[in-house]
């Protein structure tokens, strides 16, 4: 908690200080509004961190009763391990974030900014707690980490990723080939249809490059932000944030069938039983960039 409210000013410092410096430096008009959209986020996310319950919570002192080993941060290779591990997890948690609606329903409030900035990163919505997305860092508490050493680390990475959202920093040579980087973000945040679902990482890119998901930012293609299927209000933390889910129940009350309702909770988003739907694999195949709707990233 002390580490939270030492960090938390000096990250919206971070962002005016940002956007005062775009908006003399740019023609651009600086968002203002959706900077304010972000800081509602926060805010009422801190909010419902007050209510005691999460979906997974339960079961993350269940896995502690019956870990495998005790872990030291004492030890240099516990800490390597807590490190790689958590890279690992963090990667599949938020590769299924972007491939499993149930997950994108959440994590999609990140993603609404129509312009990628420092105060982007704060705009994390209100119900991922509810979602189980600690369910994915599950096994590190099994192999002996206490769950507040999990969520402590979870919060770290998150932090070393704020920096991510400047779209004003270059590419940095060899260090694209390893980390995280800006650069790697920004095609992350995209959504053209040569940049969807690419580049998961935390602090590092590596689980990306050896998984076919990296894609590397390219000159003549220029990253152009927000959802797929824009919000109606991207400024509104009441819009950004229930609208993902108010659309998932109209989709569930429609389903036909049980097949229907486990597809529209958990197919990628965008799925529609006719096939019509807005999958990143519809929208690369019509847009020409692949032949059939299996096809992946390939490795830069």
């Amino acid at each position: 908690m002390t580490i939270y409210l030492i960090i938390v000013p000096l990250v919206v410092l971070a962002g005016v200080v940002e956007a005062l410096w775009l908006q003399r430096t740019r023609s651009e008009p600086y968002d203002w509004k959706s900077w304010g959209c972000s800081l509602a986020d926060m805010v009422g996310r801190r909010v419902l961190a007050y209510i005691p319950y999460t979906l997974i919570a339960p079961w993350l002192g269940w896995v502690w009763d019956h870990r495998l080993a005790t872990q030291s941060l004492a030890n240099g290779w516990s800490v390597l391990l807590l490190f790689v591990g958590l890279e690992f997890f963090y990667y599949w948690y938020h590769r299924t974030s972007h491939t499993v609606r149930w997950f994108w329903a959440s994590h999609s409030v990140h993603h609404s900014p129509n312009q990628l900035t420092l105060a982007a990163a704060y705009r994390l919505g209100w119900f991922g707690k509810f979602t189980g997305t600690s369910l994915f860092f599950t096994p590190l508490v099994l192999l002996g980490f206490t769950p507040t050493v999990v969520l402590t680390a979870l919060f770290l990475n998150l932090l070393y990723q704020f920096w991510l959202h400047a779209d004003w920093i270059p590419q940095l040579g060899w260090l694209e080939y390893v980390l995280n980087t800006p650069s790697s973000h920004r095609v992350h945040h995209a959504r053209n249809p040569e940049y969807l679902d690419a580049n998961y990482g935390g602090v590092l890119i590596v689980f990306d490059r050896l998984f076919g998901t990296y894609i590397a930012e390219r000159t003549d293609v220029p990253c152009d932000y927000g959802t797929v299927t824009p919000v109606r209000s991207s400024r509104n933390p009441l819009i950004v944030n229930f609208s993902p889910w108010i659309g998932l129940a109209k989709d569930l009350a429609s389903a036909c069938s049980l097949h229907e309702v486990w597809m529209y909770l958990f197919a990628p988003p965008g799925w529609r039983p006719n096939g019509e739907g807005l999958t990143t694999a519809d929208i690369r195949r019509r847009a020409g960039l692949v032949s059939n709707e299996t096809a992946q990233p390939a490795i830069s």
